[in-house]
């Protein structure tokens, strides 16, 4: 059984990255598009979106020679995916357990080489991240790619087979020792398009099979609804953080001749616009997955990993903010009548004494 071990992290570190700006190449490496191919059941002219991407020298792990093959992808919508991808061989699914949580050759895990990674990518870039904020802990995901299941041509039938140690390796729990439940429950996210393939997907880790030798498509797919797990959950975060700013700016008493009221509609009003944008852009994000295969496997990483119940959480908090703006307009305009009235009545108290001087 031969395969790799891939481990995905997504960091929010911005806004927005300005792309069109990116430079020729990024910490000493070139920058490229990166494309998988498609074919499944593709249309034809049907765009997927293609991230720049960063291939960085391999680091060396442990004392087997093994090596840790670094890639660094870069999405407008200001994330920085890191992804680290070791090669295997193992005689048993319940042997690729340990891969876990692995470790380089100096001690350090998988986790604190992703973070240093990407701090060196943001500091880099930084003139070009609108809106910048230091990443905090990532989206994690692993995923379990395998190529070759020692002379096996049907992967379907031999991961159903061993589908009691699928679930054991994508929970981290002894096989033995899961329920009936759990097992099915793991399973209940599985898509397959030929005998030769089959994709099982789970919460914080994923099966891929594909005895034709070629996992980027799939696995690209995940890096996406994982991209978008993370953007959903940072803004989820920043709006709960947020509002509560904003309810006591509003409630802040001003003096009238400040003009209080019109700071407040324009503070609420350019923070709603920049969030639904970012919001938009997140969400539509894989609008364009043109092969029937991948959108199937992309719509079970978002049931999987809830997606459209943090949209949904993240689209209630966008109209907590509209009331915000509608709260700020409404004072704005009442603030704006009684300028106005007092100003006719300042013209009124005018006109009348003028009138009363001119009989003088």
């Amino acid at each position: 059984m031969r395969g790799e071990a891939v481990f995905l992290y997504a960091f929010d570190v911005a806004d927005e990255l300005l792309t069109s700006r990116l430079p020729p190449r990024l910490l000493g490496q070139p920058i490229t598009r990166f494309a998988v191919q498609t074919g499944h059941t593709a249309p034809r002219d049907v765009p997927l979106i293609q991230p720049f991407a960063v291939a960085l020298p391999p680091l060396p792990l442990g004392e087997a020679g093994q090596q840790v093959r670094r890639e660094v992808r870069l999405y407008s919508v200001g994330v920085i995916s890191v992804l680290l991808r070791v090669a295997f061989q193992a005689a048993e699914l319940e042997e690729l357990t340990t891969w876990h949580r692995p470790k380089l050759a100096d001690g350090r895990d998988f986790d604190a080489l992703a973070q240093e990674l990407c701090e060196q990518v943001r500091a880099e870039l930084l003139p070009l991240l609108v809106q910048s904020v230091a990443p905090s802990a990532p989206e994690a995901y692993t995923v379990f790619c395998l190529t070759e299941l020692d002379g096996a041509a049907d992967a379907v039938r031999w991961c159903t087979e061993r589908r009691r140690a699928v679930a054991g390796l994508l929970t981290e729990t002894p096989a033995e020792h899961l329920s009936e439940m759990q097992v099915s429950e793991v399973w209940r996210i599985s898509r397959s398009y030929l005998h030769t393939d089959l994709t099982v997907i789970d919460w914080d880790a994923a099966l891929i099979v594909d005895l034709e030798g070629y996992t980027d498509d799939v696995l690209f797919v995940l890096e996406l609804a994982n991209l978008q797990l993370e953007e959903f959950r940072a803004l989820d975060q920043r709006l709960d953080r947020d509002l509560d700013r904003l309810y006591l700016e509003l409630d802040r008493p001003r003096p009238w001749w400040l003009g209080g009221g019109g700071q407040q509609l324009r503070l609420v009003r350019r923070y709603r616009i920049d969030l639904a944008k970012l919001s938009d852009e997140v969400t539509h994000i894989t609008k364009f997955l043109g092969d029937w295969h991948l959108a199937r496997v992309y719509l079970g990483a978002r049931e999987r990993f809830y997606l459209d119940q943090w949209r949904q959480s993240v689209s209630q908090r966008l109209a907590q903010l509209d009331d915000l703006y509608s709260v700020a307009h409404s004072e704005a305009n009442e603030l704006r009548m009684l300028w106005l009235e007092a100003a006719i009545v300042l013209l009124f108290i005018l006109d009348v004494a003028l009138i009363l001087w001119g009989h003088r």
